[in-house]
């Protein structure tokens, strides 16, 4: 049985965090992340910032809770919801406080009915046409008051044991967004459900798969930040751009834990690439296929690499600042991911990992599109410098980077700290704080982008 890393990977698969492993040969890759965490990007897929009086309070947020603005206004069943969304992924618990109140609601919910979805769908004990069964109705729960799930054993079973709570919550939410978490939970649990049984074979498959586990959590998020008015209509009506932030993200998790997913009996790399150079995709961890390995490395970061003008596109079209750090911090960790992963045969043999110090410092200037840009820019001049002149995908990549070498040319170093404002200056110290609740999980054993995202 194939198994899916699914969507919960784009909140939780985002950053750079390793996290326990489930013993059953599937698990999620829910990001993440846009949003991830796999663990974060283990699990990958990465956002963040906020006005959290804990931050300022103690220098950084405790690396076993996080603090919500507010909670004495928030009713006894949000104030649960926030705990299991603190339970499940502490990284994506942080990364949320920057936005509004009310998306910042919308956004824990959504997030929440995607980690049940998810944990279904994880669920090895569950008898398949049972399973497939919930997957395709699991949309319906969410007005169903009484609808609960109690026989699960995955780590995250109680979102399932009190799903009422958390759909009491979800039905409060103002009509437009639960009109988007209804939708993207029905598309996402029809996606689940094709790929259990199945393998991704073609390019076009891997495509469809990450879609459905990490594209339509940006197309999601992207209609959430629209329904909040925070940012123009035209962000949710494009589900073009949004869906290639979470194939960027997806890919780039993808990618990089080829060894842990062969080491837990998982495969996600696309037959149709890597049976050009291995009769198995197990072939790679072999010291002897070490040259045929790290060219098919280079082809799959050369495809993922294609949806970077996508990005780029999309967050210029973002105007509200903290939905702005929320998305573009999980891509320039991903792009900082995938030039560590290029022509590295480290992948084959470890876990290849950003240091703690390049990713506050990531954290810290991705706040406006110029430093995203220079940032893209500098990785990306990272990888052409590291391209080998044998290898197949040479001449493709030397036009991809070429593409997003010129997209991200700019005039404008860094800001210099001592231009900024106070109001930026709040956010960078926030942002620090930030990032010590998601480095600090780094060497912990866990599931939890952007796998972060």
């Amino acid at each position: 049985m194939a198994c899916c890393k699914s969507a919960v990977s784009l909140f939780k698969r985002t950053f750079l965090n390793t996290h326990g492993q489930k013993s059953s040969s599937q698990r999620s890759r829910l990001s993440t992340g846009i949003f991830q965490d796999r663990g974060t990007v283990k699990e990958g897929r990465y956002s963040i910032i906020n006005k959290s009086a804990c931050a300022y309070a103690t220098g950084f947020p405790s690396p076993q809770s996080v603090c919500f603005p507010s909670q004495e206004s928030m009713s006894p069943s949000l104030r649960i919801c926030y705990q299991y969304l603190n339970q499940t992924s502490r990284s994506f618990a942080a990364v949320i406080q920057g936005l509004d109140d009310e998306l910042r609601h919308a956004v824990c919910i959504f997030y929440l009915v995607l980690r049940a979805l998810d944990t279904v769908e994880d669920d090895m004990t569950i008898p398949l046409p049972e399973k497939i069964s919930m997957l395709h109705n699991f949309h319906s729960y969410l007005y169903d008051a009484k609808w609960k799930y109690t026989e699960s054993r995955e780590k995250d079973r109680r979102v399932l044991e009190d799903f009422p709570t958390i759909t009491l919550e979800f039905r409060k939410l103002a009509q437009v967004y639960r009109d988007v978490i209804k939708d993207i939970c029905q598309q996402m649990g029809r996606g689940m459900a094709e790929f259990l049984e199945k393998k991704v074979g073609t390019l076009a498959e891997w495509d469809r798969y990450c879609h459905y586990v990490a594209g339509l959590v940006g197309i999601g998020l992207s209609r959430l930040f629209s329904a909040s008015e925070l940012e123009d209509p035209i962000l949710g009506q494009d589900t073009s751009l949004p869906n290639s932030m979470g194939l960027f993200l997806q890919k780039t998790n993808i990618i990089r834990d080829y060894l842990e997913d062969q080491q837990d009996g998982r495969e996600f790399w696309p037959k149709e690439v890597w049976e050009k150079y291995a009769q198995k995709l197990s072939d790679f961890a072999v010291p002897e296929n070490l040259d045929s390995a790290v060219k098919c490395l280079n082809e799959l970061v050369t495809n993922a690499l294609q949806h970077v003008p996508d990005v780029l596109t999309y967050l210029s079209r973002l105007k509200n600042q903290s939905v702005f750090n929320f998305c573009a911090i999980p891509q320039v960790m991903g792009m900082a991911t995938l030039a560590a992963c290029y022509n590295n045969p480290h992948v084959f043999s470890d876990v290849v990992k950003i240091r703690k110090g390049q990713a506050v410092t990531l954290m810290m200037g991705a706040t406006n599109m110029e430093a995203v840009k220079n940032i893209m820019h500098q990785y990306c001049k990272e990888i052409q410098l590291r391209i080998p002149m044998s290898d197949p995908s040479t001449t493709h990549i030397q036009e991809i980077t070429g593409n997003i070498s010129r997209l991200t040319l700019t005039n404008s170093p860094f800001v210099s700290r001592a231009y900024l404002s106070p109001v930026y200056l709040s956010c960078a110290m926030l942002l620090v704080a930030l990032s010590w609740q998601y480095l600090s999980t780094l060497s912990q054993p866990s599931d939890e982008y952007i796998k972060g995202l």
